[in-house]
């Protein structure tokens, strides 16, 4: 376990902060309302410091920190109570989560936020539930987390942003053919289906080409890619073969024959896309710079920098699930039920543009981006094309379960 109190980060992004103006960063250090005393307030802190996911976990945490820093003034504190973070690795294992979870909650944590991997998400939420305190879920992508149960709430993009914003690369999707390229694995079977779930309503024709995860001469299916003439190319790809696959697309010509698209990962995946990184269209989550330098960004990113970290891919959901966590202590820091309310409908400046949690399942409507990659190898960088407004990506309400 690892308890970090809001200190020196807070005090470093506080520069950045008064640069920003604080304008959505609510009314923390007010007078106490739903507390007691000055006895400090426990937050939760659940990511992947170790294990397969730890680059991102360490993007979150970093993110949090600076926004924690943001969100309070500089003060570490909200309604005149302490913020106490104790963190804690769920190192991308379900079992170790719930073990730690369950501890904090023993600790008298009622405010708990964070994990990457969609799988650990998904057993946090209904332990929330049963325990009765807010959950505010980290990069986990899965739809399945929007709408779980009133208790629950995310921080970042889900699956159906990310397919909507692939899909506004061709405008209107009514009568284009999509093909998903992916690898014939349940990651890979996972993004056809959320493809034709997104698109297909929209009355696009989804088909795929899937590759054994064996594969090294990708080259074959690039060849079937182009043979099947689609108006866009979803590519859902992980692995080591990613470096040949983009080679392969290249020279067989399918990225100057037609719009192919995938995500936009980390800083560190930049390379892989070798020379053939300017073809291809990216959506985009978000990389520095992407919300278009606004305040809220400016003081994401200096809040990071200036602690020793880098901004990358998820620090805006550690950022924003910081603000989320001071609001909700606002309301309250013990009655979870004021929490919730004051977070549904709530609407506010994040480092991305303008953001609302949708107040009937809890989805958190945010921008998108288009993007391109300039320059090659360790030079490669992002460019933004477009900004995809919430409402042009939100996916659609769920009732609420639980």
């Amino acid at each position: 376990m690892q308890r970090r109190t809001v200190g020196a980060l807070a005090v470093v992004a506080a520069t950045a902060l008064l640069a920003a103006g604080c304008a959505s960063a609510g009314t923390a250090g007010t007078a106490p309302s739903g507390g007691s005393g000055s006895a400090p307030v426990k937050v939760g802190l659940l990511y992947s410091r170790t294990g397969l996911l730890a680059a991102y976990g360490k993007q979150y945490e970093q993110g949090f920190q600076a926004g924690l820093g943001y969100a309070t003034h500089g003060t570490g504190t909200v309604n005149g109570h302490r913020i106490d973070v104790v963190e804690q690795d769920d190192t991308g294992d379900p079992a170790t989560a719930v073990a730690d979870a369950k501890d904090l909650i023993g600790q008298g944590v009622k405010v708990l936020a964070g994990t990457t991997d969609s799988g650990i998400g998904l057993q946090l939420a209904p332990l929330a539930a049963q325990n009765q305190i807010l959950y505010i879920a980290g990069p986990a992508a899965t739809d399945a987390l929007t709408g779980a149960n009133k208790y629950t709430f995310r921080s970042g993009r889900e699956s159906y942003q990310d397919i909507a914003a692939a899909g506004s690369f061709v405008g209107d999707p009514s009568g284009k053919k999509v093909l998903v390229l992916a690898q014939d694995s349940a990651f890979g079977q996972a993004n056809v289906a959320a493809v034709k779930a997104v698109l297909g309503p929209k009355g696009a024709s989804v088909s795929q080409v899937l590759a054994p995860p064996s594969a090294t001469d990708l080259t074959p299916f690039a060849q079937q890619v182009k043979s099947a003439k689609p108006d866009l190319v979803y590519v859902a790809w992980a692995g080591a073969t990613a470096s040949a696959l983009w080679t392969a697309l290249d020279q067989q010509g399918v990225l100057g024959s037609t719009k192919v698209v995938t995500g936009l990962a980390g800083t560190a995946s930049y390379p892989v896309f070798g020379s053939a990184g300017s073809k291809v269209s990216f959506l985009a989550h978000y990389f520095p710079g992407a919300g278009g330098n606004n305040p809220v960004e400016t003081a994401m990113l200096n809040g990071i920098k200036q602690a020793g970290g880098t901004p990358d891919l998820f620090s805006p959901d550690g950022f924003t699930a910081a603000q989320m966590v001071v609001h909700a202590l606002e309301a309250s820091d013990s009655d979870t039920g004021a929490m919730v309310k004051a977070l549904e409908g709530w609407s506010f400046a994040g480092p991305k543009g303008q953001e609302q949690v949708r107040a009937a399942d809890h989805a958190l409507l945010q921008p998108m981006f288009q993007a391109t990659l300039t320059g090659s190898g360790a030079a490669a960088q992002p460019r933004l094309l477009a900004s995809l407004t919430s409402d042009q990506v939100a996916p659609p309400v769920k009732p609420m379960a639980g």
